[in-house]
């Protein structure tokens, strides 16, 4: 059924099997890996024979590191984008027909899940974090914004937990999503494979793991749940700013020191999103809006830039344009949200 080597797809007794299978670039999502997945969730969704879909990755040290960014910035720099829409117009499909699909996803994000990882994983209905995981939605440091949906999850976190992880790319552990709500279930890792063993058996996917849960340490980052919400109560990257700015503790001088690295237009981008996502009437709007957002953003100076100096080059020496957040001007974000002309507009499948 899969048509690349990139994710291996297979049937096991009850269970529909998707492996991840790029190790060296740590399972990050190319289109071909979109749309073998695609394919093989419809072919599975009015199969009476598959009861639950497994996704996890083969080898190596992460679950899912993104979608591919080289690839988005070569698209950038030379066909205007053209085939980074298409990426992003497929990957989104895929993401909202994993949101709405009738049967159980069981999403192992053990290792590093970031990006278009947290894309793929938050649809499922089961979301299983270990000890290795490391989630994150880092983009707003490669000129980009929480796409894949993140819109969606983050704005709907406790308190303004959302906007911190969208601004400043913290990376949560295990613990922490369970604590947040990104995870619905907490393994050791070494348990993972009887737990895919009793699903492709045919047991009761919310049973097995809650047989085979393990009592995560302590969430960290919930001892700082008071000060995100007071540092990140704005709307308005000024105020957040500001407002660590004039706080001496150590942990606001660190989260200041990182906004500063980021780019103020996707930090801006980001805060907007978030925002008018909870006005959203469904996920499929949620990821119509997403896709206008990543259209325009593909193609305008940060993406590229922040891209050369985090991946390529490895300088972290971006050149922000604009350069702060006030020469980001309302009229700029706004014309980032306006709706594409109605033939370009993201629709699901």
């Amino acid at each position: 059924m899969s048509e690349t080597d990139d994710v291996l797809i297979r049937r096991e007794g009850v269970a529909g099997i998707i492996s991840l299978n790029r190790p060296k670039a740590i399972h990050a999502l190319n289109r071909a890996m979109d749309h073998a997945m695609t394919e093989a969730l419809l072919a599975w969704r009015d199969d009476p024979e598959v009861r639950v879909v497994v996704l996890d990755h083969s080898e190596g040290r992460g679950f899912c590191a993104g979608g591919d960014i080289a690839f988005l910035r070569h698209s950038a720099l030379t066909d205007g984008g053209e085939s980074g829409r298409k990426f992003f117009f497929e990957e989104y499909r895929l993401n909202h027909l994993m949101f709405t699909y009738p049967k159980p996803i069981v999403a192992f994000m053990d290792g590093i899940t970031m990006g278009g990882g947290v894309g793929i994983s938050q649809p499922a209905r089961f979301r299983v974090a270990t000890e290795n995981t490391r989630l994150a939605m880092p983009e707003t440091g490669i000129g980009l914004f929480p796409d894949v949906g993140g819109g969606w999850y983050l704005a709907r976190l406790a308190g303004r937990l959302g906007q911190f992880l969208a601004l400043t790319g913290a990376r949560l552990d295990g613990a922490e999503c369970l604590w947040a709500g990104l995870a619905t279930h907490y393994l050791a890792a070494e348990t993972q494979a009887e737990a895919k063993a009793r699903l492709v058996a045919g047991h009761d996917p919310a049973q097995v793991l809650a047989a085979l849960s393990a009592t995560p340490p302590a969430a960290r980052i919930e001892g700082n749940l008071a000060a995100i919400n007071r540092h990140f109560a704005s709307d308005r990257l000024e105020e957040i700013l500001a407002s660590l700015a004039a706080d001496d503790s150590e942990w606001a001088a660190k989260e200041l020191a990182t906004l500063k690295l980021k780019s103020p237009q996707a930090c801006k981008v980001a805060l907007r999103q978030l925002h008018d996502s909870l006005a959203c009437a469904d996920f499929a709007a949620n990821m119509a809006m997403e896709y206008r957002i990543g259209a325009r953003v593909l193609t305008l100076p940060d993406f590229a830039e922040g891209v050369r100096a985090v991946i390529v080059d490895k300088t972290m020496d971006a050149q922000w344009n604009p350069a702060t957040p006030e020469g980001v001007s309302d009229a700029l974000i706004d014309s980032i949200f306006a709706p594409l002309p109605a033939d370009q507009e993201w629709t699901p499948l």
